[in-house]
């Protein structure tokens, strides 16, 4: 496991955005660990998909009624953003522009008037989609297919909102990876990589060129630095060998000095590891969220919001950055 690493925190609305609590019950003060401050862990993006066919059937939420109590649910259970997407992520029927718009703008004026301290972000790789959104109120736009269509990041720019740069192994939108490789890089006049590198660095070397290329670009347009994010994107132009890579070196992309999103939740590549189908995959995405956070990132997309919660919590008060809730055990 990598040194601990501090990563960047997300600024959204001109402040921080993460799981803050004040201080622990009990008397910290004769205590061998830090004084009870209270402090921060990760942030909680919490999915609520526009569709009908998202690949895990709990997320599928285009019923207003339903749509809107998820919303609820999330900001009860310590999320503080929700991502609204209105095009399932792979294959599937063509959904228009207009359509995106149609299923996924109303639902923001909802969500902006009915929650106003819910942070939203919308995942879409429209610039179209995006200048609508963010009229709409929107606060960071989650483009899941790493700059597809250049503008979204000059539409962030001019509406003062946040931007995500994400790695999809050049892959137009919508499509699957097939036989992806990811060759390491090799020193200028060697006939292999650096001494000792592990030959399956090839993903990292690429990821981490892409995420700071995209995230400088987005700077470069005129978003916030604090609000750019840069995700490595998992399963996006990657087969299972590469996410688990990624997860490894988490830290990696901490060092960038951006906000890192992890989108882990019930993935293929949880899936493929675990041999079980969407609906198993809690404890396997549970285990890589707790070593991603361990290792900086920052900010998780989350189908399960109240158990993601629990181990950001955890992890942050292992890591010395968030008392506990209650210290009486052996101070009583």
């Amino acid at each position: 496991m990598s040194s601990l690493v501090n990563g960047q925190s997300l600024w959204l609305r001109g402040a921080p955005v993460g799981g803050a609590r004040a201080g622990a019950v009990g008397d910290a003060a004769s205590a061998d660990s830090a004084a009870s401050t209270g402090g921060t862990s990760a942030a909680i993006m919490a999915i609520i998909n526009r569709t009908t066919d998202s690949f895990f059937a709990g997320a599928r939420q285009m019923d207003d009624t339903v749509a809107l109590r998820a919303a609820e649910n999330a900001l009860e259970n310590g999320a503080q953003i929700v991502d609204i997407g209105g095009v399932r992520a792979g294959g599937g029927p063509v959904v228009s522009e207009s359509e995106e718009i149609r299923r996924v703008v109303p639902f923001v004026n909802v969500v902006r008037e009915e929650f106003p301290e819910l942070l939203i972000s919308v995942d879409t790789w429209r610039s179209g989609v995006a200048r609508e959104v963010a009229a709409a109120g929107a606060d960071l736009i989650n483009d899941t297919w790493a700059g597809h269509d250049p503008d979204v990041v000059h539409v962030a720019a001019e509406f003062g909102i946040g931007v995500v740069c994400s790695h999809t192994g050049n892959m137009i939108p919508r499509t699957d990876p097939f036989r992806v490789t990811f060759p390491a890089v090799v020193q200028s006049g060697a006939e292999s990589g650096p001494a000792g590198a592990d030959p399956k660095n090839g993903i990292i070397d690429d990821v981490v060129a892409t995420l700071r290329t995209a995230a400088s670009r987005a700077v470069a347009a005129g978003v916030d630095p604090r609000s750019v994010i840069v995700d490595p994107t998992h399963d996006f132009g990657k087969n299972t060998w590469h996410s688990l890579h990624l997860m490894r070196n988490t830290y990696r992309l901490a060092e960038l000095g951006f906000p890192v999103l992890m989108a882990l939740s019930r993935k293929d590549f949880v899936g493929e590891t675990l041999d079980v189908p969407a609906d198993e995959r809690l404890e396997g995405t549970l285990a890589a969220t707790a070593v991603a956070a361990w290792q900086g990132a920052t900010i998780f997309r989350a189908h399960d919001v109240r158990a993601t919660r629990r181990v950001l919590d955890m992890v942050a008060a292992m890591r010395g950055d968030l008392a506990p809730m209650r210290v009486t055990r052996a101070v009583d």
